[in-house]
Protein backbone atom coordinates (compact mmCIF):
# COMPACT_ATOMS: atom_id res chain seq x y z
CA UNK A 1 0.00 0.00 0.00
CA UNK A 2 2.49 2.25 0.98
CA UNK A 3 4.46 1.95 -2.89
CA UNK A 4 1.27 2.83 -4.49
CA UNK A 5 1.21 6.09 -2.72
CA UNK A 6 3.94 7.43 -4.43
CA UNK A 7 3.79 8.27 -7.96
CA UNK A 8 6.35 7.46 -10.81
CA UNK A 9 6.68 9.65 -14.43
CA UNK A 10 9.10 9.23 -16.86
CA UNK A 11 10.23 12.06 -19.00
CA UNK A 12 12.30 13.35 -21.32
CA UNK A 13 13.82 16.50 -21.92
CA UNK A 14 13.35 16.22 -26.35
CA UNK A 15 15.48 19.32 -27.93
CA UNK A 16 11.96 21.85 -28.85
CA UNK A 17 11.53 21.37 -25.36
CA UNK A 18 14.99 23.11 -24.23
CA UNK A 19 15.52 26.78 -23.95
CA UNK A 20 18.50 28.73 -26.07
CA UNK A 21 21.16 27.15 -23.51
CA UNK A 22 20.27 23.41 -24.05
CA UNK A 23 18.29 23.01 -20.68
CA UNK A 24 14.74 22.53 -19.27
CA UNK A 25 13.17 25.50 -18.05
CA UNK A 26 11.09 26.56 -14.94
CA UNK A 27 7.68 26.48 -16.92
CA UNK A 28 8.44 22.93 -18.66
CA UNK A 29 9.46 21.70 -15.12
CA UNK A 30 6.13 23.44 -14.19
CA UNK A 31 4.90 21.59 -16.85
CA UNK A 32 6.09 17.90 -15.97
CA UNK A 33 4.68 18.45 -12.17
CA UNK A 34 1.09 19.26 -13.36
CA UNK A 35 1.25 16.41 -15.83
CA UNK A 36 2.31 14.12 -12.59
CA UNK A 37 -0.17 15.25 -10.38
CA UNK A 38 -2.71 14.79 -12.49
CA UNK A 39 -2.32 11.42 -13.80
CA UNK A 40 -1.50 10.37 -10.38
CA UNK A 41 -4.84 11.82 -8.63
CA UNK A 42 -6.55 10.01 -11.98
CA UNK A 43 -4.81 6.65 -10.92
CA UNK A 44 -6.81 7.09 -7.16
CA UNK A 45 -9.90 8.21 -8.49
CA UNK A 46 -9.91 12.00 -7.94
CA UNK A 47 -8.61 13.35 -11.23
CA UNK A 48 -10.26 15.66 -13.73
CA UNK A 49 -13.24 13.70 -14.84
CA UNK A 50 -13.74 12.27 -10.96
CA UNK A 51 -14.02 15.94 -10.20
CA UNK A 52 -16.23 16.64 -12.99
CA UNK A 53 -19.00 14.26 -11.96
CA UNK A 54 -19.13 15.89 -8.96
CA UNK A 55 -18.77 20.01 -10.56
CA UNK A 56 -15.92 20.58 -8.60
CA UNK A 57 -12.43 21.38 -10.39
CA UNK A 58 -8.89 21.08 -8.66
CA UNK A 59 -7.11 24.39 -8.94
CA UNK A 60 -3.42 24.76 -8.05
CA UNK A 61 -3.41 27.69 -5.36
CA UNK A 62 0.48 27.87 -4.98
CA UNK A 63 3.74 26.21 -6.19
CA UNK A 64 7.69 26.33 -4.83
CA UNK A 65 10.15 24.71 -7.25
CA UNK A 66 14.45 24.42 -5.93
CA UNK A 67 16.58 23.41 -8.68
CA UNK A 68 19.98 21.77 -7.53
CA UNK A 69 20.95 20.90 -11.24
CA UNK A 70 18.92 21.72 -15.41
CA UNK A 71 18.85 18.78 -17.42
CA UNK A 72 20.30 18.89 -20.80
CA UNK A 73 19.29 17.57 -23.97
CA UNK A 74 18.42 13.44 -24.04
CA UNK A 75 18.50 13.19 -19.94
CA UNK A 76 15.72 11.40 -19.11
CA UNK A 77 13.88 12.33 -16.19
CA UNK A 78 11.82 10.43 -13.27
CA UNK A 79 9.34 12.37 -11.41
CA UNK A 80 8.14 11.16 -8.30
CA UNK A 81 5.08 12.44 -6.26
CA UNK A 82 3.25 12.24 -3.64
CA UNK A 83 0.65 13.46 -1.02
CA UNK A 84 1.83 15.11 2.40
CA UNK A 85 -1.13 16.25 3.60
CA UNK A 86 -4.63 17.31 3.61
CA UNK A 87 -6.68 19.33 4.98
CA UNK A 88 -10.92 20.48 4.88
CA UNK A 89 -9.80 23.02 1.92
CA UNK A 90 -6.37 22.32 0.58
CA UNK A 91 -4.00 19.70 0.14
CA UNK A 92 -0.30 19.40 -0.40
CA UNK A 93 1.40 17.54 -3.15
CA UNK A 94 5.70 17.03 -2.95
CA UNK A 95 7.83 16.18 -6.04
CA UNK A 96 10.79 14.43 -6.85
CA UNK A 97 13.24 14.74 -9.86
CA UNK A 98 16.00 12.54 -10.58
CA UNK A 99 18.10 11.98 -13.41
CA UNK A 100 18.87 8.97 -15.53
CA UNK A 101 21.32 8.03 -13.17
CA UNK A 102 18.79 8.23 -9.82
CA UNK A 103 20.55 11.20 -8.60
CA UNK A 104 17.80 13.63 -7.46
CA UNK A 105 18.26 17.34 -9.25
CA UNK A 106 15.06 19.07 -8.12
CA UNK A 107 12.36 19.20 -5.66
CA UNK A 108 8.74 20.75 -5.33
CA UNK A 109 5.96 21.33 -3.07
CA UNK A 110 2.32 22.30 -4.50
CA UNK A 111 -1.09 23.10 -2.47
CA UNK A 112 -4.38 22.69 -4.20
CA UNK A 113 -7.76 23.54 -3.63
CA UNK A 114 -10.91 22.17 -4.84
CA UNK A 115 -13.64 24.72 -6.47
CA UNK A 116 -16.73 24.33 -7.26
CA UNK A 117 -17.04 25.01 -11.12
CA UNK A 118 -20.32 27.04 -11.12
CA UNK A 119 -19.36 29.07 -8.24
CA UNK A 120 -15.89 29.27 -8.30
CA UNK A 121 -15.97 29.31 -4.56
CA UNK A 122 -13.63 26.49 -2.51
CA UNK A 123 -15.50 23.13 -1.90
CA UNK A 124 -14.78 21.13 0.95
CA UNK A 125 -12.27 18.07 0.05
CA UNK A 126 -12.92 14.42 0.73
CA UNK A 127 -10.53 14.22 4.14
CA UNK A 128 -10.63 10.92 4.70
CA UNK A 129 -10.93 9.49 1.15
CA UNK A 130 -7.94 11.14 0.09
CA UNK A 131 -6.23 10.70 3.62
CA UNK A 132 -5.72 7.01 2.88
CA UNK A 133 -3.18 8.59 0.09
CA UNK A 134 -0.90 10.47 2.64
CA UNK A 135 2.63 9.50 3.19
CA UNK A 136 5.30 10.55 5.57
CA UNK A 137 8.55 10.68 2.09
CA UNK A 138 10.55 13.68 3.01
CA UNK A 139 10.40 16.63 0.82
CA UNK A 140 13.62 19.12 2.13
CA UNK A 141 12.36 22.16 1.12
CA UNK A 142 10.83 24.93 2.38
CA UNK A 143 6.70 25.04 1.99
CA UNK A 144 5.56 28.06 -0.51
CA UNK A 145 5.08 31.20 1.74
CA UNK A 146 4.13 34.66 2.03
CA UNK A 147 5.09 36.29 -1.02
CA UNK A 148 5.26 40.54 -0.34
CA UNK A 149 3.85 43.19 -2.25
CA UNK A 150 5.77 44.83 -4.86
CA UNK A 151 3.17 46.54 -7.25
CA UNK A 152 3.14 50.19 -5.35
CA UNK A 153 7.04 49.58 -5.71
CA UNK A 154 7.19 49.60 -9.50
CA UNK A 155 5.56 50.98 -12.56
CA UNK A 156 4.90 47.30 -14.35
CA UNK A 157 5.22 46.07 -17.62
CA UNK A 158 1.84 46.09 -19.73
CA UNK A 159 0.57 42.45 -20.93
CA UNK A 160 -3.01 41.69 -22.72
CA UNK A 161 -4.17 37.80 -22.25
CA UNK A 162 -4.32 36.28 -25.14
CA UNK A 163 -5.10 32.83 -26.99
CA UNK A 164 -2.26 31.01 -26.40
CA UNK A 165 -2.94 32.24 -22.71
CA UNK A 166 -5.59 29.92 -22.00
CA UNK A 167 -5.86 26.82 -21.19
CA UNK A 168 -8.59 23.91 -21.25
CA UNK A 169 -11.05 26.40 -18.65
CA UNK A 170 -10.74 29.46 -21.01
CA UNK A 171 -8.43 30.96 -18.24
CA UNK A 172 -4.87 32.35 -18.17
CA UNK A 173 -3.27 28.98 -18.10
CA UNK A 174 -0.57 28.42 -14.51
CA UNK A 175 2.05 27.88 -16.88
CA UNK A 176 1.73 30.94 -18.78
CA UNK A 177 1.72 33.03 -15.34
CA UNK A 178 5.47 31.52 -15.01
CA UNK A 179 6.29 32.03 -18.60
CA UNK A 180 5.55 36.07 -18.37
CA UNK A 181 7.24 36.55 -15.02
CA UNK A 182 10.58 34.91 -16.17
CA UNK A 183 10.04 36.80 -19.10
CA UNK A 184 10.70 39.86 -16.91
CA UNK A 185 14.26 38.91 -16.71
CA UNK A 186 16.92 40.14 -19.44
CA UNK A 187 18.62 37.28 -21.10
CA UNK A 188 22.16 38.33 -20.11
CA UNK A 189 20.90 37.07 -16.77
CA UNK A 190 19.89 33.48 -18.17
CA UNK A 191 23.40 33.46 -19.45
CA UNK A 192 25.44 33.32 -16.16
CA UNK A 193 23.56 32.70 -13.37
CA UNK A 194 20.33 30.02 -12.70
CA UNK A 195 17.00 30.18 -10.52
CA UNK A 196 17.91 28.12 -7.76
CA UNK A 197 13.83 28.59 -6.16
CA UNK A 198 10.96 29.62 -8.24
CA UNK A 199 7.71 30.32 -5.96
CA UNK A 200 4.03 31.69 -6.87
CA UNK A 201 1.11 31.96 -5.28
CA UNK A 202 -2.38 32.44 -7.56
CA UNK A 203 -5.04 34.55 -6.38
CA UNK A 204 -7.33 34.97 -9.22
CA UNK A 205 -7.88 33.79 -12.76
CA UNK A 206 -6.70 35.71 -15.56
CA UNK A 207 -9.25 35.78 -18.59
CA UNK A 208 -9.13 36.60 -22.18
CA UNK A 209 -8.63 40.25 -23.33
CA UNK A 210 -7.64 40.88 -19.42
CA UNK A 211 -5.50 43.72 -19.21
CA UNK A 212 -2.44 43.11 -16.87
CA UNK A 213 0.88 44.70 -15.72
CA UNK A 214 3.81 42.81 -14.74
CA UNK A 215 5.83 43.97 -11.47
CA UNK A 216 9.21 42.83 -10.71
CA UNK A 217 11.25 44.25 -7.86
CA UNK A 218 14.85 43.03 -6.57
CA UNK A 219 14.42 42.43 -2.44
CA UNK A 220 18.12 41.00 -2.03
CA UNK A 221 21.26 39.87 -3.56
CA UNK A 222 19.73 37.61 -6.58
CA UNK A 223 16.12 37.47 -5.23
CA UNK A 224 13.23 39.09 -6.82
CA UNK A 225 9.68 39.38 -5.75
CA UNK A 226 7.32 39.67 -8.95
CA UNK A 227 3.35 40.12 -9.53
CA UNK A 228 0.81 40.08 -12.01
CA UNK A 229 -1.95 42.59 -11.44
CA UNK A 230 -5.30 43.61 -12.95
CA UNK A 231 -6.71 46.99 -12.44
CA UNK A 232 -4.49 47.47 -9.45
CA UNK A 233 -5.12 43.93 -7.80
CA UNK A 234 -2.51 41.01 -7.85
CA UNK A 235 -4.04 37.80 -9.71
CA UNK A 236 -0.68 36.19 -8.69
CA UNK A 237 2.36 36.75 -6.32
CA UNK A 238 5.69 34.99 -7.18
CA UNK A 239 9.98 35.15 -5.99
CA UNK A 240 12.62 34.21 -8.17
CA UNK A 241 16.03 33.41 -6.23
CA UNK A 242 19.01 33.44 -8.35
CA UNK A 243 22.91 31.91 -7.74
Amino acid sequence: MEKSKIGEFHFATEPYLLDFRGRVTIPMIGNYLIHAASHHAAERGFGFSDMSERHTAWVLSRMAIEMLEYPVMSEPITLYTWIDEVGRLFTSRCFELADGKGKTFGYARSIWAAIDVETRRPTLLDVAGLGVYVTDRPCPIEKPGKIAAVESDTQGIPYVVKYSDLDINGHLNSIKYMEHLLDLFDLDLFKTREVGRFEIAYQAEGKYGMELKLHKKEVGSGKYDMAICHEGKSICRASATWH
